[in-house]
């Protein structure tokens, strides 16, 4: 009965100890945002506002379209968007001074187009994150119109692996 005790205390500790899980609470692990500064195109290293800025997701098969990631209320001079995981391209309208028509009910406002191409890769953040997507060799172009308000485009890093820093400046 005395070797018996031990015996079981020992299984009982045991048992106890291997119950236990790791806390799965994912705190440092999400997938990175593009952040866009808007800069002077005469002097490169002020920032400057847009006055009324909206920007819309326009990706025909994605799951954000149309989305807006800014309504209007104040005049940043950066935003943060995030990249479709699912495809090497996003593309985004930035419309400057926009309003809504009161008759058509139209986005009004100077519309320009950004396409963003880039290379996917995963990594692994922990077993509670998992995996999250960085975005590499980010390349911004413009469509051309007649009434363009970007002036010029710059990738400033161009991997997006955190959201601490600005990522792409519009020159305006």
């Amino acid at each position: 009965m005395k070797k018996i005790i031990p015996i079981l205390l020992i299984a009982s500790l045991l048992f106890y100890v291997s119950s236990c899980e790791k806390d799965d609470i994912c705190v440092e692990g999400d997938t990175p945002l593009l952040v866009i500064g808007f800069f002077d195109a005469e002097d490169t290293t002020e920032a400057k506002q847009v006055t009324s800025i909206r920007i819309k997701n326009i990706d025909i098969d994605s799951i954000l379209d149309n989305d807006s990631f800014n309504d209007r209320s104040d005049s940043p001079d950066s935003l943060s968007v995030p990249l479709r995981s699912t495809a090497v391209t996003t593309m985004y309208q930035l419309i400057s001074n926009s309003d809504d028509d009161a008759e058509t009910e139209l986005e009004t406002g100077n519309i320009d187009t950004l396409t963003i191409t880039y290379e996917l890769s995963e990594a692994f953040v922990s077993r509670a994150c998992g995996f999250v997507v960085n975005y590499n060799n980010i390349e911004v172009s413009l469509t051309e119109d007649s009434d363009n308000w970007v002036q010029d485009i710059s990738v400033v890093q161009p991997n997006v692996e955190n959201t601490d820093n600005i990522h792409v400046k519009i020159l305006h």
